[in-house]
């Protein structure tokens, strides 16, 4: 057993090395860090300010702010950030002289994906404390949250590493995550309760609709979708209602991480 564990411990290094490296780098670009700690916690504190100017905050209201929370920082926070960081590693010729070192690839690609992590969940802990310090119902099944967050980090990490394969450089960011970020709007509660029948039913398996999903039977015992007046689940109910979602997203997740191995480009040329 003991002989193990050096080598377990020699491996993980590399992947912290990175790892600070990367924080370092997230923390110089100012822009980056302004958005990723006051845009999410802004908005979504805002929204849920407005709606609970007049009346006491309900389940629902804590649903909609939550999914709003996931939604900014889990696009414009960790995709975003991981997107534009792998990219300029590459067109720099990063990556490539990392493949040399003592690190895997996995931890190469996983590194830039905790500066974002990071800030995604310190942003819903954030959020969650003051909503909950305002007097708001508790949470029905806080698990369900966590793992629709947890979940959102992965799969959207996966997804920028996927679409840094067509991505030139940091500039053309702001183009090649237009269709990730479409198909993420898509799976808004507020969206998807406006489309007709027959494409509601696709929407509801995009892959933020399963967060969505997720975070609303956590944070209301009810689905993203459902009306106030549908009865709400308790904790052991919820567990019956996240077989969908979970599965949307590990679907997503499996597909992106198979999409990353295939596409994802170490070096400009190649």
């Amino acid at each position: 057993m003991t002989t193990l564990t050096p080598a377990r411990n020699s491996r993980r290094r590399p992947l912290t090395a990175l790892a600070k490296a990367e924080y370092l780098q997230f923390r110089r670009n100012k822009t980056l860090v302004w958005m990723a700690l006051f845009f999410p916690v802004g908005i979504s504190l805002s929204m849920y300010s407005i709606a609970t100017r007049h009346d006491a905050p309900t389940a629902s209201t804590v649903a909609m702010t939550f999914e709003l929370i996931a939604l900014v920082a889990l696009l414009f926070v960790q995709y975003y950030s991981v997107l534009s960081m792998v990219t300029t590693r590459r067109g720099e010729g990063v990556l490539k002289r990392l493949r040399t070192g003592e690190a895997a690839d996995w931890q190469i690609q996983t590194a830039p994906a905790v500066p974002g992590a990071l800030v995604t969940i310190a942003s819903v802990l954030v959020v969650a404390a003051v909503v909950y310090g305002t007097g708001a119902p508790a949470p029905v099944n806080p698990l369900a949250i966590g793992l629709g967050i947890v979940g959102g980090i992965v799969l959207f990490s996966l997804l920028a590493l996927a679409t840094s394969a067509v991505t030139k450089n940091a500039e053309a960011a702001q183009i090649t995550s237009l269709p990730v970020i479409t198909v993420a709007m898509l799976g808004v509660a507020s969206f998807r309760g406006a489309l007709p029948d027959r494409l509601a039913e696709p929407a509801d398996w995009t892959p933020f609709a399963a967060i969505s999903d997720l975070v609303s039977l956590g944070a209301a015992g009810r689905t993203a979708t459902a009306a106030d007046t549908e009865q709400a689940l308790d904790f052991a109910g919820t567990f019956g209602e996240l077989g969908r979602p979970f599965a949307t997203l590990a679907i997503w997740t499996a597909l992106a991480f198979v999409l990353t191995r295939k596409s994802f480009r170490w070096d400009d040329r190649g």
